[in-house]
């Protein structure tokens, strides 16, 4: 069956992950009730350049332009299709938008200029 996954690259500022992982349960549970079929949040821990022959990766505190007082997190959700992605992210920001709505102090635990996002279509799985 054909899936897609939206994915995101977090800068989480250390002190923060507490906050984080508050809002990111939320973020869960609201995703899940409206049919996404799965949702991860994954703190970085083993984020260091790798050798592989000759050939070096690229780090992903580099990549995402995390300080040594930030940690990178990956996240991504999982839905049937695009189509079935568009429909669940209405329901999760219409949702957001309400219970958010009269909070004029609200404040993001993570620089949303060090966020990355994409849809991916799924091409192979295993």
């Amino acid at each position: 069956m054909a899936k897609y996954v939206d994915g995101f690259v977090l800068v989480i500022p250390k002190g923060k992950e507490t906050e984080y992982e508050e809002m990111a349960k939320m973020g869960r549970d609201s995703w899940m009730k409206h049919g996404a079929l799965q949702y991860f949040e994954c703190r970085g821990e083993d984020l260091k350049q790798q050798e592989m022959g000759d050939m070096k990766s690229r780090a992903y505190k580099e990549m995402a332009g995390a300080t040594d007082d930030e940690n990178v997190w990956f996240s991504f959700i999982v839905f049937n299709s695009k189509e079935h992605r568009d429909e669940v992210n209405k329901k999760v920001m219409d949702e957001m938008s309400e219970a958010y709505k009269d909070q004029t102090d609200f404040e993001m635990p993570n620089d949303m200029q060090k966020m990355a996002y994409g849809g991916f279509e799924v091409a192979i799985e295993g």
